[in-house]
């Protein structure tokens, strides 16, 4: 096990640093059912942090935690060597953690580049005055943050597609878009909510790539849920394994593809 309090270097020679997250003891209930069962786990600076499970086992809802969309009932969110309050999603999006969802969440009659301006939201500094008269210091930050979000654009390779609507794109487009707004807020975390759903081998291999190129290039710390298990061992450095809102495993890819508790889990093993 990865145990180093300071950080280690991958193979590939990147360097992860100290414990910039922590869960600690996380229990989240919904009425009388446990989604989330006594559960520690950490992710570390620059690492891509892998969160997996048969269906049910609790990741989204863990997600959640981490984004502060759920409160749980019992345990610690432990952010930068400080207890995390509960807080609204602006005040999350503040501290540098962004997200993209499940079900694809954009807006569909907007242009790409307009989404992908909406994650610029929490740096617009101007008043709704000086919106409005749109001169001098709103002018600036509106051609600042347009500037991000065009290199955004640019990074992720649609540019082709920066005026057309939303709407008119295809699913796996669509995905990546969503991934040029949340990464316009320049985050510290991201949070990956099955990045690859839905998609072909092909979409799939770009996706793959982009997420990889995240985290180098711009260092981002990534924790994601994703069903592909191909692709959760050639990306991530570390997994934690859910089942029936427990963890079962916790470790480096090769770790927890030998866990017999994992195996049984995915294998579809009865529970006593």
């Amino acid at each position: 096990m990865l145990d180093q309090s300071d950080g280690y270097v991958t193979e590939d020679g990147r360097k992860i640093g100290s414990v910039v997250m922590e869960m600690k003891n996380i229990t989240l209930r919904f009425g009388g059912v446990e989604a989330i069962k006594n559960i520690s786990f950490d992710i570390r600076e620059g690492e891509i942090r892998a969160i997996i499970g048969p269906n049910g086992a609790g990741k989204s809802s863990m997600l959640n935690v981490i984004s502060g969309f759920y409160v749980p009932q019992d345990g610690e969110v432990w952010y930068r060597g400080e207890r995390r309050a509960p807080m609204r999603p602006y005040e999350v999006a503040r501290q540098g953690i962004a997200r993209t969802f499940q079900n694809i969440a954009l807006f569909e009659g907007m242009s790409v580049l307009d989404n992908v301006m909406t994650g610029r939201l929490t740096k617009m500094k101007s008043g709704l005055f000086g919106q409005a008269i749109w001169k001098g210091k709103a002018e600036a930050e509106e051609v600042a943050n347009r500037e991000v979000a065009e290199k955004i654009i640019d990074f992720l390779e649609i540019q082709s597609i920066r005026k057309t609507p939303v709407a008119r794109l295809p699913y796996g487009l669509k995905k990546r878009v969503e991934l040029a707004r949340a990464l316009a807020s320049q985050p510290k975390i991201l949070l990956l909510d099955e990045p690859m759903a839905g998609m072909n081998v092909e979409e799939k291999e770009d996706m793959s790539r982009f997420i990889l190129d995240v985290n180098d290039e711009f260092g981002t710390t990534i924790a994601l849920i994703e069903h592909d298990m191909g692709v959760v061992m050639d990306l991530s450095d570390r997994v934690v394994v859910m089942d029936y809102g427990k963890k079962i495993g916790d470790g480096t890819p090769d770790e927890v593809r030998a866990n017999q508790d994992v195996i049984d889990a995915y294998l579809g093993v009865s529970h006593d």
